[in-house]
C-alpha cells in the first residue's frame, strides 16, 4: 500500500486559486468562490474534504467573477456579477459572496439589484461532498473514499460516508431559504428594484455523526466565531513592528499574520497553541517544521514553541511499531486525522523523521533562554531524556555516534531528514546515495541537543548530566568535523552513505552545521565562502543544491531551488561565526524576493539567479502560507539586531548591525520572560525599554553557547 505520506512535495494547484485557512480546516476554489470536482478544490476538514463541489447559478447562468481577495487568512470575498437570461454581460445582478472557514463552512451570499425593476431570480447551488481524505486527494486516488449516501431532511443535505474501520465521516448542508435537494439547494426569490437578497449557506461536518462543539450559524456574528476570536486576540497579542524601510515592515507584518493563520489548537488544552507546517496540504503539526518555524518566530510569540513541544510530548514514542515508524523516544514528523492515514498506518502518528527528535531537545533548552515559565520546562526535562535515549539507542544504528535513517517498510519516507523527497541526497556526481543514510544537518541537530540538555543540566545544578552531555558534545564535535569534511573540497558533505562514504555533493545543509555552531573555527571561513559562491548564492538565497553538481537543477524540490528557511537558518550561521557581511546580504537578498512575492515569501522558489531573471521564479507547487518561510524574515531580523535573551544568566545581547537602507527600526509589545519590552535599533546602536527587572542589558554580541562547557 502507497502510505498517506509517500510524496512530501505539495500537490499541483490551479492557477489563481483562492485559499483560507483557519486552524486546522481549509478551502481551495476557484476565483469565483466556486469548487469544481476533480481536482484538489474544495473545503476540508479533519483531513477530510467536506465541500468537493459548490457552484452557483442564477437563473441557469453562472457568475461573471469580478474580484477575489483575502482580507484574512480565514476569510475571503468573492464579487461577481450575474449573466442577462439572454447571455449578456451587462446585467444589474452583482453577487457578493463572503465564505468563512473553521468548524465547518459559512459562505453568505448577497446579490443586488441595481435595475429600476424587480428580479425574479432562480438560483441553485449544486453541492457535493467526496469526503474523501486529504492525501487520497492529493495523491489523485479519490475513488478510494467510502461511497458516499445522501439524504434530503426537511431543511438539510446530508452527506456521510462510512470506512471499512467503522468510521464514519459526514456533512450537513443548509440555507436560509433553500430547498435542500440530492443535488444541492435550490431558491426561488423575487428582488425589489434597488434592493438586496441575502442568505447563508452553511456547511457542518460531521464525524461518525456528531457535531462540533462551535459549528458556523446562520445568526451568530462573525466577529464572534472562534476563528475571528483567535485572529484579533493574535494581534493584540504579537508586536507592533515599525521599519523606515516600507518592504521590511511589510514583510515582517505579513509573517506574523502568516503565523497567526497557520496556528492549530488542541481542543483538549485550549490554551495552548501549535503551528502548522503549511497551507493547504501541511495543515497538521509536524515535528521537524513546527519546531523549526516556532524557534524562528520566537521574537513574534514564543508560546508557539511552548504549546509545539507540550503537543510533541504527548506524542513522544513509547513502542517499537515498524509501520508507523514508532520508536520509544522519538518524535513524530507527521500527525493527521483523516481515516487513510489511520488505515494505513493504524494510527494518526507517523514517526519517520531522523531529526525531530534532537531539535525538541534543542527547542527546549533555548526556549528555557527566553524565561519561559520554570515549571513549562521541568515538565518537559523527561522528554528530552527520552529524546537523547533515542537518540543513542535507536538513531545511532550501528554505534558509531552518528544518527542515521533507514525506513523498516516499503511505505514509508525514503529520506527522512528535512530535504525528505526521494533524489534529495545524492553524490557531486548525480548518484543517489543509499541508507542507511547520516545527514549532517541532523549530527548538527544531535550537537545542538547535548549542549542544549547540558546547560538545562546546569541551570538545575544537575552536574551528572551536564558533564555527560557536555562531554557526548564534544565527542561528537570531533568526530563530526573529522568524517563529514571531505580534505580535497573545502565543504562539508552533505551526508554519508550506508558504507560510511563522504556524500560529497556541496548543499546547503552545512548552514545548518554554522546554525548550531558544530562547525570548527579554522573550517568556517570555507563554508561561508562556499555558501556565498555563485554556485550557491543566487542574489535571492542560497541554493540547496551547488549549481556545479550533478543533480542541480533550478526548478527541482530539494535540488538547486531557495528556501527561505533555509536561507535564514544558514545566515544566522555565518552571523554566529562573525561572517557580518555575509549574513547581512543573504538577509538583504530575501527581503528582496519577499517583495516580488508581495510581501509573503513562499515554501520555496526556483534557483535561478538575479542576475539572469530580475525577479525571483516562482515554484509552481509551494505553499503559501507555510510557517518556515513565514518565520524565516522574523529570523532575519532577529539576526540583524543580534537580539539574543539568555535569563539562565541574566542579560539580553543587543548589538544590531542594521543596513542603513532599513532605516530605523522599532518593535513595540514584545514578550520576554513575563514583561512586554519594547525594541529600537538604528545602525549599530539599539535600546530596549521595559527590561525584565534583574535582566542585564548588553551591547556586544551573544558568545558561543558551548565557550565554556568544554573548558
Amino acid at each position: 500500500m502507497t502510505a498517506w505520506n509517500a510524496d512530501p512535495e505539495a500537490g499541483t494547484s490551479e492557477f489563481g486559486a483562492v485559499t483560507v485557512v483557519e486552524g486546522s480546516s481549509f478551502c481551495i476554489s476557484g476565483h469565483t468562490g466556486d469548487i469544481h470536482g476533480g481536482g484538489a478544490q474544495g473545503a476540508y476538514y479533519q483531513d477530510t474534504r467536506i465541500v468537493s463541489r459548490w457552484i452557483l447559478r442564477i437563473n441557469g447562468a453562472f457568475r461573471e467573477p469580478l474580484v477575489a481577495r483575502n482580507p484574512t487568512a480565514f476569510q475571503a470575498e468573492f464579487v461577481g456579477r450575474a449573466l442577462s437570461a439572454d447571455g449578456r454581460f451587462d446585467s444589474p445582478l452583482v453577487v457578493q459572496h463572503q465564505r468563512h472557514v473553521g468548524s465547518g463552512l459559512r459562505d453568505d451570499i448577497t446579490i443586488r439589484n441595481y435595475s429600476g425593476q424587480t428580479a425574479t431570480c432562480g438560483i441553485d447551488l449544486q453541492i457535493d461532498a467526496d469526503l474523501a481524505d486529504l492525501f487520497d486527494v492529493k495523491g489523485g486516488r479519490t475513488g478510494k473514499a467510502g461511497t458516499a449516501v445522501k439524504t434530503v431532511h426537511k431543511k438539510e443535505l446530508h452527506i456521510e460516508s462510512g470506512h471499512p474501520n467503522g468510521e464514519r465521516r459526514g456533512v450537513a448542508f443548509r440555507a436560509s431559504g433553500g430547498k435542500p435537494t440530492e443535488e444541492g439547494l435550490i431558491f426561488h426569490v423575487s428582488i425589489p428594484a434597488r434592493s438586496q437578497w441575502t442568505t447563508s449557506v452553511i456547511a457542518v461536518p460531521l464525524t461518525n455523526g456528531k457535531r462540533p462543539s462551535e459549528p458556523f450559524t446562520e445568526t451568530m456574528p462573525l466577529h464572534h466565531t472562534p476563528g475571528v476570536r483567535r485572529h484579533v486576540a493574535w494581534e493584540e497579542h504579537v508586536p507592533r513592528i515599525s521599519v523606515a524601510d516600507a518592504n521590511v515592515e511589510e514583510v515582517l507584518e505579513r509573517s506574523q499574520r502568516d503565523l497567526g493563520s497557520l496556528r492549530i489548537f488542541d481542543p483538549q488544552h485550549p490554551g495552548r497553541t501549535a503551528v502548522a507546517a503549511g497551507a493547504p496540504w501541511f495543515m497538521a503539526l509536524f515535528g521537524r517544521d513546527s519546531l523549526l518555524a516556532s524557534y524562528m518566530s520566537l521574537m513574534v510569540d514564543p508560546g508557539l514553541a511552548a504549546g509545539t513541544l507540550q503537543t510533541l510530548a504527548e506524542l513522544q514514542g513509547s513502542k517499537v511499531d515498524v509501520d508507523s515508524e514508532e520508536e520509544p523516544g522519538r518524535m513524530p514528523h507527521e500527525v493527521r486525522l483523516g481515516v487513510t492515514a489511520g488505515l494505513a498506518l493504524g494510527g494518526t502518528a507517523y514517526y519517520g523523521t531522523a531529526d525531530a527528535t534532537p531539535l525538541f531537545v534543542s527547542t527546549l533548552s533555548e526556549l528555557s533562554r527566553w524565561g519561559l515559565s520554570a515549571d513549562i520546562i521541568e515538565s518537559l526535562l523527561p522528554n528530552a531524556d527520552r529524546a537523547i535515549t533515542w537518540m543513542e539507542d535507536y538513531g545511532d544504528r550501528d554505534g558509531d555516534g552518528f544518527i542515521e535513517y533507514q525506513r523498516p517498510n516499503e511505505h514509508g519516507l525514503v529520506n527522512q531528514g528535512w530535504k525528505d523527497s526521494w533524489d534529495g541526497i545524492n553524490f557531486a556526481d548525480g548518484t543517489m546515495a543509499e541508507t542507511p543514510i547520516a545527514l549532517a544537518e541532523v549530527q548538527a541537530y544531535a550537537y545542538a541537543a547535548y549542549v542544549g540538555r547540558a546547560l538545562l543540566a546546569r541551570s538545575a545544578g544537575d552536574t551528572a548530566v551536564e558533564r555527560r552531555c557536555a562531554d557526548r558534545a564534544a565527542a561528537l564535535k570531533e568526530a563530526f568535523n573529522d568524517k563529514f569534511w571531505p580534505p580535497d573540497k573545502g565543504y562539508f558533505a552533505l551526508a554519508l552513505d550506508k558504507d560510511k562514504k563522504a556524500v560529497d555533493s556541496c548543499a546547503s545543509n552545512m548552514g545548518h552545521c554554522l546554525w548550531v555552531g558544530i562547525v570548527d573555527e579554522d573550517k568556517a571561513p570555507m563554508v561561508a565562502e562556499r555558501l556565498m559562491s555563485p554556485e550557491m548564492f543566487t542574489g535571492w538565497g542560497i541554493r540547496t543544491l551547488a549549481s556545479d553538481m550533478g543533480a542541480y537543477n533550478p526548478v527541482s524540490y530539494h535540488n538547486g531551488s531557495v528556501w527561505p528557511h533555509d536561507t535564514a537558518l544558514a545566515a544566522t550561521g555565518l552571523m554566529r561565526y562573525g561572517f557580518v557581511k555575509e549574513a547581512s546580504r543573504i538577509a538583504s537578498g530575501l527581503f528582496d524576493a519577499a517583495e516580488h512575492f508581495g510581501g509573503q515569501l513562499p515554501e520555496l522558489f526556483c534557483g535561478f539567479d538575479r542576475a539572469d531573471f530580475s525577479q525571483p521564479v516562482p515554484y509552481p507547487t509551494a505553499c503559501s502560507p507555510q510557517a518556515w518561510a513565514a518565520a524565516a524574515p522574523i529570523q532575519l531580523a532577529r539576526i540583524l539586531l543580534r537580539f539574543d535573551p539568555d535569563f539562565t544568566r541574566n542579560v539580553l545581547h543587543l548589538a544590531p548591525i542594521l543596513p542603513d537602507s532599513l532605516g530605523e527600526f522599532r518593535a513595540d509589545n514584545v514578550l520576554l520572560g513575563r514583561s512586554r519590552i519594547t525594541i529600537q535599533a538604528s545602525g549599530s546602536s539599539g535600546t530596549v525599554t521595559g527590561l525584565p527587572a534583574g535582566l542585564e542589558l548588553r551591547s556586544d554580541p551573544r558568545p558561543p553557547l558551548t565557550g565554556d562547557l568544554f573548558g
